[in-house]
């Protein structure tokens, strides 16, 4: 029977004859972590915004039922209390309402913030990539040329 190669060696060796660095993989792992911590900051800022609104917004809404609940003496006191908690509430929900677009308005500025600057950095680093390649290429191009 035929043994079959093992192309480990053959593959260690062809990897071995092609430069590689290592650090533009190491860079970018680190542009992405740090991109990511960002990303989280915004996103987690928003969100204890988000629930100290929301807790807020249901004690207000407690507050203002009990008085809904509460003994009354004639009637016509019941319909007041209702109509005034009705009122309270559509007052409430568009004040929180507005307070939520707005923590929704910063995320957006400051994911665009972020993006903005990330694509700053690779736009540098990718200049900085090609010139050092053709810098690499033409001094390899004149050792050709000078043999």
């Amino acid at each position: 029977m035929a043994k079959a190669d093992d192309f480990t060696k053959y593959v260690s060796e062809m990897m071995q004859s092609f430069p590689m660095d290592t650090a533009a993989a190491q860079d970018a792992f680190k542009n992405q972590a740090a991109m990511g911590e960002k990303m989280s900051k915004v996103a987690l800022e928003a969100a204890e915004k988000s629930a100290e609104l929301s807790a807020k917004w249901t004690k207000e809404t407690l507050a203002k039922i009990s008085d809904v609940t509460s003994v009354k003496d004639e009637p016509t006191d019941y319909t007041k209390a209702v109509t005034d908690f009705a009122s309270a509430t559509a007052e409430m929900a568009a004040e929180n309402m507005a307070a939520f677009a707005e923590i929704a308005k910063k995320v957006q500025s400051d994911t665009v913030e972020l993006m903005l600057a990330a694509g700053k950095e690779v736009q540098e680093e990718t200049t900085a990539a090609v010139k050092k390649a053709t810098a690499e290429v033409t001094t390899a191009a004149k050792k050709a040329t000078a043999k």
